[in-house]
């Protein structure tokens, strides 16, 4: 039960755009006791119907646009050939540790994006005042 609820946790997240995919590797590496690498290569599989199920809602309220999707799926394409064979070549610890900064940097990111909009509507705020 708890590996079907790990599951729609980060469906939700897929389904939103917003990277459920690395919170999948996160939440079974740390919960379920998986190796990175086993982790990160369920996690491949577990994209397919995932994203097929948000490509068809996506595609229906036509929020695609498919020329750039089908530009940065070649480009996807051949990183992730490149990806697969720099993990496979990777000891364990270091992918882990890789992992982590990705993870790091996404936060980082984030709150800068957020302070940012925060900065923007206080001025904007004040204006309206």
């Amino acid at each position: 039960m708890d590996k079907i609820l790990i599951g729609a946790f980060s469906g939700i997240f897929s389904g939103i755009g917003m990277g459920g995919g690395t919170i999948l590797i996160f939440l079974l590496t740390f919960f379920v006791g998986l190796e990175q690498h086993i982790a990160q290569a369920t996690n491949l599989l577990y994209f397919i119907p995932t994203a097929i199920s948000a490509i068809i809602v996506n595609f229906k309220d036509k929020n695609i646009d498919t020329k750039l999707a089908f530009w940065v799926s070649i480009g996807g394409v051949i990183g992730a050939i490149i990806g697969a064979i720099i993990s496979i070549n990777t000891n364990v610890e270091m992918l882990r540790k890789l992992f982590g900064i990705f993870l790091a940097i996404i936060t980082i990111h984030e709150i800068y994006t957020l302070y940012k909009e925060y900065k923007i509507n206080k001025k904007r705020d004040n204006k309206n005042s």
